[in-house]
């Protein structure tokens, strides 16, 4: 089953934002079934962190929240203050974010991959990994949805990592994209 894909800008992206309240994740217990994080980033990893500043500037906003039930877990990005009219890549990783983009570790994967880094497609695809591209509209706000078949457990991603690129999907490349320009920490 394809996960359902929805990408929005504008007003809709800042009443995501307006919706999420605190910086710090709810639900956080094992397994999650609903987590909301909004965040300011900082070049400090508190909760959200921008790597490059050209692409992600000090004081953007960033909110994430999920929901799951017996359908599978629904994810949410939600920005604003980004560069205008840009495609982002962003992705489920698997540890929190840390003082650079390397700290959160590879993609989240539902069933990893046995080949780290992965980029084979059979485990690199949006079924089994949490893609969360956006494109941002002529103010740097924008929002993307995503539903993936399956759950959270006691494993579970720990961010949402920003990429300065769209996300690839051929074989060698499937899920890379490119510099790792932010991150919000997420304990979903």
């Amino acid at each position: 089953m394809r996960p359902h894909r929805v990408i929005v800008a504008g007003p809709v992206a800042v009443l995501l934002l307006a919706g999420c309240g605190g910086s710090e994740p709810v639900g956080s217990g094992p397994p999650a079934r609903d987590v909301a994080v909004n965040a300011t980033f900082m070049t400090t990893p508190e909760v959200a962190i921008t790597y490059s500043e050209d692409l992600v500037r000090v004081g953007a906003r960033g909110a994430v929240s999920a929901h799951a039930d017996e359908g599978g877990t629904t994810v949410r990005l939600a920005v604003r203050g980004l560069l205008p009219d840009r495609v982002y890549g962003a992705h489920a990783h698997a540890l929190p974010c840390g003082a650079d983009g390397d700290a959160a570790g590879p993609h989240f994967q539902h069933e990893p991959d046995p080949g780290q880094p992965s980029t084979d497609p059979r485990f690199a695809n949006p079924e089994n990994e949490v893609w969360l591209d956006l494109t941002t509209d002529a103010n740097g706000a924008g929002s993307v949805e995503t539903v993936v078949p399956w759950q959270f457990t006691d494993r579970r991603a720990r961010s949402v990592v920003i990429h300065a690129e769209p996300t690839r999907t051929g074989p060698g490349e499937a899920g890379t994209a490119g510099q790792r320009v932010a991150c919000v920490s997420v304990d979903f």
